[in-house]
Parts: structure tokens; sequence; C-alpha cells
């Protein structure tokens, strides 16, 4: 079977859909095939939220916010949406997820540390509904 991918969306694409990619890219490995989009991506990276992923070992600075695209979304097996509601292309036959989280645009370093922790157990999760047992790590 070929590796699932999966796609993180929301508005900026430079918070929430990115410290998700950032935890399922170190995670799962090459097990998953890890997008990142926003339907109005920012122009760069929350640093707030930089720093919260550092602090787990997990660089994401040298990432860039990117335009959702259709075409993104035909590539991916699942699509998971964090707040862009309506933004998001619907395709038959995908498996579609909201997240309900906080944005850590203007946010406390605390709140985006609790952020943080939501997505990686959400993450977590993810990785054991599309990782065969057999071939966890």
């Amino acid at each position: 079977m070929s590796k699932p991918t999966v796609l993180f969306v929301c508005v900026h694409n430079a918070g929430r859909s990115q410290m998700a990619a950032g935890y399922l890219q170190s995670l799962a490995g090459d097990r998953i095939e890890v997008l990142s989009a926003g339907s109005e991506p920012k122009d760069q990276i929350n640093p707030v939220a930089v720093q919260a992923m550092a602090e787990e070992g997990i660089d994401i600075a040298g990432n860039t916010p990117k335009l959702l695209t259709v075409d993104a979304v035909k590539e991916s097996d699942v699509v998971i949406t964090m707040g862009c509601g309506d933004a998001c292309p619907i395709f038959p036959g995908k498996r579609y997820e909201d997240w309900q989280l906080d944005d850590p645009a203007g946010q406390d370093a605390g709140a985006v540390r609790r952020i943080r922790d939501d997505i990686r157990a959400r993450v977590e999760s993810l990785i054991g509904e599309l990782v065969p047992a057999g071939e966890r790590s």
C-alpha cells in the first residue's frame, strides 16, 4: 500500500497547521507524506509557534506558509482543517476532519504550548489510525 498523504489546513498556515505538520513529520518519519497550507497564508510562521516546537526538539523555523491549492487537496488522503471553515474544496472519497483548536496568533507562550500539546495528542492518534501497528517504530 502506498503511504498516506495528510494535508493540514488553517487560515494563515503560520501556527496550528505548521505545528501539526512538524509533529507528524517528526513522529511518523517517512511513513506518512505531510503537507500543510493556508487559505490566506501569512508571510512568515508565528515566532511563538516556532519557539514552542523548538522546545520539543522540532524545527519549523525554515518552513514557509503556503497557499492552499486544489491540487494539494486532490493529492491528499486525509485533509485536516483547523478553523478555515468553507475555504477547503471538498472531494468525494477523501477523509476530512476539522480540529477545533484555538488560533495561536497573538497568544502568549503558555497558551501556544497548550495548543501545541493538544495538536501532538491528535497527531499521535492520527498516526495510530493511519499506520498499521506492525509498521510503528
